[in-house]
């Protein structure tokens, strides 16, 4: 079967839904709920596939807010994800209400292909809540959620359309020393300065910085240092990021933290716990040579894609399914000019109808490359060869 004679009806299928896709983009933009609250934009998803006749499973792997819809029979199965979490205080600034959009697009459209055509093959659409920083995707690994899937993929607003550039590793902590209050001008030596121990810190983190691999980023900020200048601080918290692209530097980036935090400790005398704060995630690991099919189909939509000059340095949970399957996040352009991701700007381009324009046409290359791996047993091969070369 030549993909070339079904991209019409793909198209097609697309084009005649595009007001459905355009209401439920909107209705998660007006209703933004951060990490394991989205229940209208779950629920609204949820009813919406139900009355075009699929079987959805919500709630899934022990989560209220994801899903899981399916189509198709067979051995092989290529799943859609979905995201659709905002940001605390700048509701859709990260365009998660596109995300879903797509997936639920392009899921719908492969349906109406595999029975035109009876194509075998199964589809699945996985409804993944909290991927700011809640880790649902990796809860729902936990569970199982890609144990029967064959390759997985989903597509992210940004200021411009590439292929996926990957992800850094993420592991984040919570610091606090503790030490003894004293008067800081009658009797501090009376005291131990909390607050020294986590400048200390900063100070040792800033030093390591020299000699880190471009892979890595460290970042952190002072949560408490302490009542009045009068006190030694005996109570002193700071939270850390680390970041890499590099999954054995993350390790590396973890012991050496550690250590600067017990060697803050020991010059001090303040005691300190170190406690990891939400779930870490792996870095992802994208799949060649879906990135390439990626790269070929946005062109020829117009998308305009460009290959960066070096890997992304965010991270999303979407690393952990990168490593249990062959997949790729890959990006569609929303703005015509550069913005940030999370910022109010990018919130109100996420609304755009340039930005649902763009949409459709991820969600038509997501199809695409869909029935492709669904049909073509040499691209399958080539993807999982991609796959076990390089997690």
């Amino acid at each position: 079967m030549d993909l070339k004679d079904i991209q019409p009806d793909l198209l097609a299928v697309l084009e005649a839904e595009r007001l459905r896709w355009n209401q439920l983009s909107e209705a998660v933009w007006k209703h933004p709920e951060i990490a394991y609250e989205e229940h209208f934009a779950c629920q609204t998803q949820v009813d919406l596939l139900r009355s075009l006749g699929f079987h959805v499973t919500t709630p899934y792997c022990s989560l209220d807010t994801a899903y899981r819809a399916e189509y198709g029979s067979g051995g092989i199965l290529f799943a859609f994800v979905a995201e659709y979490d905002a940001l605390p205080g700048l509701g859709h600034g990260c365009g998660h209400n596109l995300i879903c959009t797509a997936a639920l697009a392009a899921f719908c459209a492969v349906a109406r292909i595999l029975e035109k055509y009876q194509i075998p093959g199964k589809i699945v659409l996985l409804g993944t809540p909290a991927e700011e920083s809640g880790g649902g995707k990796v809860r729902m690994l936990e569970k199982g959620c890609l144990d029967d899937i064959s390759a997985s993929m989903m597509v992210h607003p940004s200021w411009r359309t590439t292929p996926d550039t990957g992800s850094s590793a993420i592991r984040r902590f919570d610091v606090v020393f503790t030490g003894k209050s004293a008067h800081a001008a009658a009797a501090p030596e009376l005291g131990i300065n909390a607050l020294d121990a986590v400048l200390l810190l900063f100070n040792a983190v800033n030093a390591m910085r020299q000699q880190l691999p471009e892979t890595c980023r460290v970042h952190g900020v002072v949560r408490e240092g302490g009542n009045a200048p009068n006190i030694i601080p005996e109570r002193a918290s700071c939270r850390f990021f680390l970041r890499s692209t590099d999954e054995e530097w993350i390790g590396k980036l973890e012991d050496r933290f550690r250590k600067m935090v017990q060697g803050a400790s020991l010059m001090t005398g303040a005691e300190y716990t170190i406690t990891p704060f939400q779930i870490p995630y792996m870095s992802r690991n994208p799949n060649q040579t879906m990135n390439q099919a990626y790269f070929e189909i946005a062109s020829r939509l117009g998308l305009n894609p460009v290959i960066p000059k070096r890997s992304a340095r965010g991270s999303s949970d979407y690393g952990d399914f990168s490593h249990k399957r062959p997949g790729i996040h890959a990006y569609f352009g929303i703005a015509q000019k550069e913005m940030a991701a999370h910022s109010q700007e990018f919130a109100e381009a996420a609304s755009s109808s340039y930005a649902f324009e763009q949409t459709l046409k991820a969600a038509l290359a997501m199809a695409e490359i869909a029935v492709r791996y669904l049909t073509d047993s040499r691209f399958r091969t080539d993807v999982q060869k991609d796959f076990e070369e390089h997690r």
